[in-house]
């Protein structure tokens, strides 16, 4: 069974940066699909980055040049550095992860972290 850690979360003021990490364990072999989401209360869960078993990212819209999503080669753990942090980007964020197979085939991620929270204040 995948089980997902996140950590690095924080209060910060607006313009500051935080990295989040997302440890892995218990995943069998196999070409994985990873991301960053986030929810505020109230909304619904938004995807902020997204990172292929081939490396590729996407980013969504109001994130896109302030942070980057990435993964360790040798740990299994992914990263989301954030930069120049604005209070809309206050919300918990949550690693997500399961087999890119699957993702393509049913559209949502089975495996979920607990959830980090990020603070901005202005």
């Amino acid at each position: 069974q995948v089980q997902l850690a996140e950590s690095g979360g924080g209060s910060v003021q607006s313009g500051g940066s935080l990295r989040l990490s997302c440890l892995a364990s218990g995943y069998p072999y196999g070409d994985y699909c990873k991301a960053w989401f986030r929810q505020v209360a109230g909304k619904e869960r938004e995807g902020v980055a997204f990172l292929g078993n081939d490396g590729t990212t996407t980013y969504a819209a109001s994130v896109k040049d302030r942070f980057t999503i990435s993964r360790d080669n040798t740990k299994p753990i992914l990263y989301l550095e954030m930069n120049r942090l604005e209070p809309e980007d206050t919300a918990i964020y949550y690693c997500a992860q399961d087999f890119c197979s699957h993702l393509s085939r049913h559209g949502q991620y089975r495996y979920w972290g607990q959830g980090t929270q990020v603070t901005v204040s202005s």
